[in-house]
């Protein structure tokens, strides 16, 4: 039996707010969180720049466009995913079902490694742009440090949304791990059958040493108990 498990408490518990916000997915989630306004809000506040004979403004990263739109999608996407997660995890203990709790925590796997990945090709993207920009397209370098932010943040997300990947597939191999057998307190003795001796003449059955050698077991000594078998207590 697949455990009742892809998560913590049972199903139908009531939802206790401090232990919801200490647990270490919650906690990743809501710093990707942050960190998806933030580069959203550096890119789309001061990632448009244009020179002193210019009018019309261009995206600070090399006035490539594409790593403007890139930063600015991703980052309002991430925004809403951390919510929608934050509120799956939310209702996650009224989950009854172990099949609906499992396609919560694969998706949740699936999720967090895409967006892990997205940001690393963020990174990488905006970092390459930044070094090739021109210097004379920004000769008073306006927005540098709302364009570092976004990179620098744009790296770090690599390593949250990675951790609730991490975390989301351990509670995946949890929820797969079959409970533990009860082990019984007790274990029956085993009837220790009599040892074999050499057969003796037929004139010495009665013989007092050939008593002493050979005795059968009576029949009620074997089940009562006196002849070594001693019965499960249950």
């Amino acid at each position: 039996m697949e455990g009742m498990a892809y998560g913590a408490g049972k199903a139908g518990g009531a939802f206790d707010p401090v232990t919801f916000f200490q647990q270490p997915h919650t906690i990743l989630r809501i710093v990707s969180w942050l960190f998806s306004i933030v580069i959203f809000g550096c890119i789309a506040n001061e990632g448009y720049v244009n020179r002193p004979d210019e009018v019309e403004e261009f995206c600070i990263f090399n006035r490539n466009q594409n790593a403007c739109n890139y930063g600015v999608t991703m980052g309002s996407l991430a925004f809403l995913c951390c919510v929608a997660f934050l509120a799956l995890d939310i209702y996650f203990p009224q989950i009854s079902s172990v099949k609906d709790r499992k396609k919560a925590v694969l998706a949740d796997v699936g999720v967090s490694a895409f967006w892990s990945f997205m940001w690393f090709v963020g990174f990488c993207f905006l970092t390459n742009q930044w070094q090739v920009a021109k210097h004379e397209d920004n000769p008073l370098r306006e927005g540098g440090d709302a364009a570092r932010a976004a990179i620098t943040f744009s790296f770090f997300s690599i390593f949250t949304w990675a951790g609730q990947a991490f975390l989301a597939f351990q509670r995946y191999k949890l929820g797969r791990t079959p409970p533990s057998s009860p082990r019984t307190t007790s274990t029956p003795a085993r009837m220790r059958p009599p040892r074999p001796t050499a057969p003796t003449p037929a004139g010495d059955l009665e013989s007092p040493s050939a008593a002493g050698t050979y005795q059968q077991p009576s029949t009620e000594a074997a089940f009562d108990g006196s002849a070594g078998y001693q019965r499960q207590d249950y």
